[in-house]
């Protein structure tokens, strides 16, 4: 999952039809099975593209910096991650393509190809509630 061309920057792999490699749905998910990495991962998607500097990530998620610092670094490496430096402040943000690849790999064969039962529709455009 590294892009050779970037040392330290990770992508994921798309075979011909733009769709999501199973090694790189299971590492994203891998990723994603863990209380504070999914939390770590729901602040930056509701951070929106901007992203978040670091300390914040950790005040509104309220793990520490020092745990925080490992969980970006795997979310990183899942592709779910990135991170650009802004003057002191090292920003992180969602990675939207490969959430967006991630989903419709696990919608692909939703219901067969007919339309979606009314529950699972619904389900699918109301926000989910934070625990």
């Amino acid at each position: 999952m590294t892009d050779r061309a970037s040392p330290g920057r990770f992508v994921c792999s798309f075979d011909g039809n733009r769709n999501m490699e199973m090694k790189d749905v299971v590492a994203a998910l891998s990723a994603l099975a863990q209380a504070s990495r999914l939390a770590i991962f729901r602040t930056l998607v509701g951070a929106g593209p901007g992203g978040l500097p670091a300390g914040r990530v950790s005040e509104l998620t309220g793990i520490a910096p020092s745990s925080l610092s490992f969980h970006l670094k795997e979310l990183s490496h899942a592709g779910l991650a990135a991170s650009r430096q802004d003057g002191r402040f090292v920003i992180y943000t969602a990675r939207y393509e490969t959430m967006e690849a991630l989903l419709a790999y696990l919608t692909a064969h939703c219901c067969s190809g007919e339309a979606c039962l009314p529950g699972l529709a619904a389900a699918a455009v109301a926000p989910p509630q934070m625990a």
